[in-house]
């Protein structure tokens, strides 16, 4: 029984993902242009339009991305990295 439980509850640790990226980009903000809020640990760095500059942001703090779709890196809140539209 001891080890039946022990599989059970190692089954579902493993299942579980929590992932804390350290870049967030916000959803779209209207403005003329679009814009959104970036934070890197935490803290929000500014505003980014596109991106180039996503990548140039993080790159000024250290934090070289080589895959914007990898939620270990990077989480997109509010649409995707191709959403810069206020909708």
């Amino acid at each position: 029984m001891r080890v039946a439980l022990y599989a059970l509850f190692m089954t579902e640790i493993a299942s579980l993902r929590i992932s804390h990226p350290r870049i967030m980009v916000l959803g779209v903000q209207p403005g003329t242009p679009p814009f959104r809020i970036m934070e890197i640990d935490g803290v929000v760095v500014g505003t980014t339009r596109t991106i180039t500059e996503v990548l140039e942001t993080a790159a000024a703090f250290g934090i070289m991305v080589h895959d914007l779709d990898d939620p270990d890196v990077i989480r997109w809140v509010g649409g995707d990295k191709f959403t810069w539209r206020h909708h």
